[in-house]
């Protein structure tokens, strides 16, 4: 039990396959996730706001134990708004910017991961992970269409061409069910994957480390800390971030000879607290674990009707946040296009866009999740050499800076080889290339919406840019207007810096003018925008066919 936190208990119900003595037969869904946490949560909210019956099964009966996964992203934030939970998480969790880091005792490099103004969320919030998937699952509990499943395990998976076939051993019994797509999420140790007998490759890193969730009363500003060889902790490193409720979570490097069950005991952890803290201040130990990492990956993510997410797919060290972070954008990538094959608008192959396209962020996460690791945890004494050369002279030369790594922070990828893309054809400046994630931007929007991201739903979108959307015409507004009728529908979002947007045209209002500043946009340019929200396809001016094969392009229809 945690001072801070009571842990939800979820209730568990006789499954309707076990409704009699005899079973009720094999139940049949047309989705089924495996994995209640984080990453399965997100996926199984996401198909059912679009109208698609799901049902989640985890093994379990409440959150997850300890703060595990902490920070989270700007990018993932984003996508939490669109599931409905983005508010509360940044209500609660701790907002920053600003990263510190420090060798010996001085400062050396410092970093702002939000320099820009006009963003709607901050670059990193840092929250204990049983608080989102506590808003999770009370988000879930309010669709109607998500069915949820505790107490529950998958013990054999059968794939077939047509349905994947799964065993449930319940509290009542075991019992069967089939489904048409199978969405595992069921962790790093995926029993899944091992009952399938898919590899998954990769280096675990011979260190470890020991994590203390400390509830204590301090000053420390909202930052992130991390040193190089402290006084208070010699030739190892240490990371200090705060979480909700006056937690603050620290690691401690403990090198690969450490006994993981001693470090683990409170008198082996609470010296090292009182040895950083310096004083007498009272602290309480809330949550102890050692841990290991890798960086590693499945070598494809789709495999027929069974698409693998988040850490059963691919795993990355603690150093940058991209363990959550990445998982949740995983399902963010995957369940627009499963359903649009669900409802016969794209055929199966747009899955394969799914995993090579988070297979490339999997690779870019796993690089720098590598490379920080190496630069943390060197493994020879000529590495550590190096190392600490580039922290001595980081404090006074910015090339030095550069290569100071204690861990790059999570943020998301740009798609730009990916085969959905439609390459550009006009000139265009900027980073909102085809492939990219949008940038936000404060707008006026009906309903008192204030920001770009949040005007922009789970479809495919055109943004049309105007002077004053007065000017449109009606020859204009009804092409644009009848970009909904296709069998794909694309919603048309005039942005303007005024005027009002003909009948049947939503529009937003520019009036800071950042819009057309990120997406280096004029009078005429258009941006087809996919569910993802990642860039398809732009252009100078409006053509209804150029968009039409754009989206042909992005749904694997060319």
């Amino acid at each position: 039990m945690l001072s801070t936190y009571q842990y939800p208990k979820f209730e568990y119900r006789r499954p309707p396959e076990l409704s009699d003595e005899t079973g009720a037969g094999t139940g049949h869904y047309p989705v089924v996730v495996v994995g209640a946490g984080p990453v399965g949560l997100a996926a199984a909210i996401d198909l059912a706001q679009q109208g698609q019956q799901v049902l989640l099964i985890d093994n379990d009966d409440t959150v997850s134990i300890g703060s595990r996964g902490v920070c989270y992203a700007k990018r993932t934030l984003e996508v939490l708004d669109r599931l409905g939970c983005g508010d509360e998480m940044v209500d609660k969790g701790v907002t920053w910017n600003v990263g510190r880091t420090f060798f010996r005792e001085e400062e050396v490099y410092n970093f702002n991961l939000c320099p820009q103004p006009d963003h709607h969320r901050p670059g990193m919030i840092n929250l204990q992970q049983y608080y989102l998937e506590d808003y999770l699952v009370r988000r879930a509990r309010q669709l109607p269409g998500l069915e949820m499943r505790w107490k529950s395990s998958v013990v054999s998976v059968q794939p077939g061409a047509e349905l994947v076939t799964l065993q449930v051993e319940a509290p009542d019994g075991m019992y069967q069910i089939e489904t048409d797509w199978l969405v595992v999420a069921d962790g790093a140790r995926s029993p899944i994957r091992t009952m399938l007998g898919l590899d998954i490759e990769g280096k675990i890193f011979m260190d470890r480390f020991l994590i203390a969730d400390v509830v204590m009363k301090a000053d420390f500003p909202t930052e992130r800390w991390f040193w190089f060889d402290p006084p208070f902790h010699r030739n190892q490193s240490v990371l200090l971030h705060r979480q909700a409720d006056n937690v603050f979570r620290i690691d401690f490097q403990l090198g690969w000879d450490a006994d993981p069950q001693e470090e683990k005991k409170p008198e082996k952890v609470i010296p090292r607290i009182k040895a950083m803290l310096g004083d007498d201040r009272e602290f309480e130990l809330e949550w102890v674990s050692v841990y290991t990492f890798q960086c590693r990956r499945m070598h494809e993510f789709r495999h027929g009707r069974v698409l693998f997410v988040g850490d059963a797919a691919h795993q990355v060290s603690p150093f940058g946040a991209r363990g959550a972070n990445s998982g949740i954008q995983d399902t963010d990538n995957l369940v627009w296009k499963l359903k649009l094959v669900m409802d016969g608008k794209a055929p199966a192959s747009l899955l394969d866009s799914y995993s090579r396209e988070r297979v490339f962020a999997a690779d870019e996460n796993i690089m720098n999740s590598t490379r920080s690791t190496d630069f943390i945890t060197p493994k020879s004494t000529t590495s550590k050499t190096f190392r600490n050369a580039v922290l001595g002279l980081a404090e006074h030369y910015p090339f030095a800076r550069a290569l100071v790594n204690s861990g790059r922070l999570s943020v998301p990828a740009y798609l730009t080889e990916s085969t959905l893309n439609t390459p550009d054809t006009d000139d265009f400046a900027g980073d909102m290339v085809p492939g990219a994630p949008m940038d936000d931007a404060p707008v006026e929007a009906a309903g008192g919406e204030r920001w770009l991201l949040k005007a922009v739903g789970n479809a495919f979108q055109l943004l049309y840019f105007a002077d004053d959307a007065s000017a449109i015409d009606a020859a204009q507004a009804q092409a644009l207007a009848g970009l909904a009728d296709a069998p794909i529908p694309v919603q048309a979002i005039v942005v303007a810096r005024g005027g009002v947007a003909p009948t049947g045209l939503a529009s937003v209002f520019d009036s800071k003018g950042r819009v057309a500043e990120r997406y280096d946009a004029r009078v005429g340019t258009c941006y087809l925008i996919r569910p993802d929200q990642h860039v398809a396809a732009r252009w100078r001016s409006f053509d209804a066919g150029r968009i039409a094969a754009a989206l042909a392009v992005a749904t694997c229809n060319a």
